[in-house]
């Protein structure tokens, strides 16, 4: 369990908040040009030695930013104005998106990515995560199966119909009496293929959980996911496409991204394992030649540019060494080409037969 952040109830941040903007308001009075100190995180880097300290969950290096320089000198605008923002949420107990947050100032942030790193600054600056901000996302995510929980005072029932989709709650920290009969959660990469296991009454037939980012998984996903696994001590197996993108999906929910590297420990599922589809799967199921597509310049480069991750080598060189298959074979291939065998081959056989073999890593 990662546990949680302390000191970040709405008063606390207030003054934190009061305590940065006087400083910078007393720097200016005296005639000095304020300087704002970030610290800088990464969740890895590309020293594949195994002695980089990016498993440490702590800063990396602190960057200076002042009203001395001129693109510095926006920056910090972007950032107070942010600020001012987010101080209104907090005192008005109310909550904004980022997108909400960029419509205030659409002609000086000029696009969302501004907003962006501004609420990571201030994260870094307040020491906290983007939820204690009340600043929310729109969920994306999807859960299904043996599960029961109440969202600010609302019964969840995902049990009493295991094969329908429920949106993903987007105030984690409001979930609560979490109850369940499932054996495993399984989080699959694509809304796509969630549908069909639904179709196939997956979650009935096999006492589990099925989660969906749809895509690259957004905070409230990760953080539900986290929070299930906290709460449950429940196996968790991951199944994404066997091309550079599923592989990005799948480090993304185990070591974090790196935008988000302060927040990390917070998000990460170190107990996810890799179900699948590997490389090998297109020769264990006889995976036509039709289906295969080759790996783009593109593909190659990105794949390239992951293998080296220090965390591969250091944490899951298995993983590391189907990255270099994939690269190898030069082809990639979707979950759904699975279904040249049957529309249930998955749901009925290559789920099912890997989970109870244990043919994941």
């Amino acid at each position: 369990m990662e546990g949680k952040r302390s000191n970040t109830q709405p008063l606390t941040l207030l003054r934190k908040i009061k305590g940065f903007t006087g400083s910078i308001v007393e720097d200016l009075a005296r005639g000095r040009a304020p300087t704002i100190y970030i610290d800088r995180f990464k969740n890895y880097c590309t020293d594949t030695s195994g002695n980089c300290s990016c498993s440490s969950d702590g800063s990396t290096g602190r960057e200076a930013i002042s009203l001395k320089r001129e693109c510095h000198a926006r920056r910090i605008d972007v950032l107070l104005r942010v600020l001012l923002i987010i101080q209104q949420l907090l005192q008005e107990s109310r909550h904004g998106s980022k997108r909400d947050i960029y419509y205030m100032h659409p002609t000086v942030f000029k696009e969302p990515s501004v907003v962006d790193r501004a609420i990571n600054d201030i994260c870094i600056l307040l020491q906290c995560s983007r939820h204690n901000l009340n600043v929310v996302s729109v969920g994306n995510g999807l859960v299904m199966g043996w599960l029961r929980y109440v969202e600010s005072g609302r019964k969840i029932d995902c049990i009493s119909n295991p094969n329908t989709a429920y949106p993903i709650p987007v105030h984690v920290e409001e979930v609560d009496d979490i109850i369940s009969v499932a054996q495993y959660v399984l989080v699959v990469e694509k809304e796509s293929v969630f549908h069909r296991l639904a179709n196939d009454q997956f979650g009935k037939r096999n006492r589990c959980i099925v989660i969906t980012g749809r895509g690259y998984p957004d905070v409230p996903t990760r953080r539900f996911l986290r929070l299930l696994v906290d709460k449950l001590h429940l196996p968790v197996y991951c199944l994404v496409d066997c091309d550079p993108y599923g592989f990005d999906i799948l480090t993304t929910y185990k070591f974090g991204s790196l935008q988000m590297a302060y927040d990390a420990k917070f998000l990460r599922v170190c107990e996810i394992q890799w179900l699948g589809v590997f490389i090998q799967d297109c020769d264990n199921y006889s995976i036509p030649q039709q289906c295969l597509l080759p790996l783009t310049a593109e593909d190659k480069r990105k794949v390239e540019a992951m293998l080296l991750r220090c965390y591969l080598q250091r944490e899951v060189p298995k993983w590391r060494f189907e990255l270099e298959l994939l690269l190898h074979k030069g082809v990639k291939f979707e979950i759904e080409a699975l279904s040249v065998h049957s529309l249930t081959f998955l749901s009925h056989e290559y789920l099912p037969s890997k989970i109870q073999s244990g043919g994941y890593i």
